[in-house]
């Protein structure tokens, strides 16, 4: 089956601060580029979904559709714009994707129809109290046990995924995540496991790990012979 990478980059990243979060820099290479070029040599096509008006930069490997208002209308843009049989969603602010993870999740995909890279949740967690800031009481102890930490990519069959995202239009339904909008419908999604590495660029803390994580990264990519 025919393979797609969809990357929803439309978004403002207001968190960050620094203009649309995709074309922010690490270590000279934008993380819209080095997503890209991560799924690039594991799918048929990668299709990156922008704001209206901007340009993909030079570096991203792909072909451009204008995003939505949200995340999830980027992302039904996106299916509408492919006829893959398979689709791999990826957020652009998860650079350091590793190419066993892609893989992974592709095989999972096409096995069950619909899979994420997630890893077990390793933090103690706690329900905060009344106020819900972090000068709150302490709150309600969650047990972590069976707990996973989801992450991208996810992929799917891109027949089930078109019909959840339908569904939810439908409903006027939104969801955080594609995997989500499967098992709203009752779908399984299959989990898979996935990297530490594999992190979210979304405040000045991630990025400033990013930047620290891009030059020992990119010394493994270029030595195994990666783009």
């Amino acid at each position: 089956m025919r393979v797609a990478a969809l990357i929803p980059a439309a978004g403002s990243g207001t968190r960050l601060g620094l203009g649309p979060k995709a074309f922010v820099e690490v270590a000279g290479r934008s993380l819209l580029g080095r997503s890209a070029a991560a799924l690039a040599p594991h799918v048929a096509e990668v299709l990156v979904a922008l704001p209206a008006g901007l340009d993909l930069p030079g570096d991203v490997p792909a072909r451009a559709v204008t995003g939505g208002d949200t995340r999830q209308a980027s992302v039904l843009a996106l299916l509408r714009a492919t006829d893959a049989e398979v689709v791999l969603v990826h957020d652009a602010a998860r650079p350091f994707l590793p190419g066993a993870v892609v893989g992974a999740v592709i095989a999972a995909a096409r096995e069950v129809g619909a899979a994420t890279a997630a890893l077990p949740v390793a933090d103690t967690l706690v329900r905060a109290g009344p106020g819900g800031d972090c000068g709150t009481l302490w709150g309600t102890l969650t047990p972590r046990e069976g707990l996973w930490a989801v992450q991208t990519p996810q992929g799917f069959r891109r027949d089930l995924l078109l019909a959840a995202h339908g569904a939810a239009l439908a409903d006027g339904f939104a969801a955080t995540d594609d995997a989500g909008l499967i098992a709203r419908t009752g779908g399984a999604v299959r989990l898979v496991p996935g990297d530490a590495r594999l992190f979210k660029v979304t405040t000045p803390g991630d990025l400033a790990l990013a930047q620290a994580l891009a030059p020992v990264w990119d010394a493994q990519v270029w030595d195994a012979g990666g783009a």
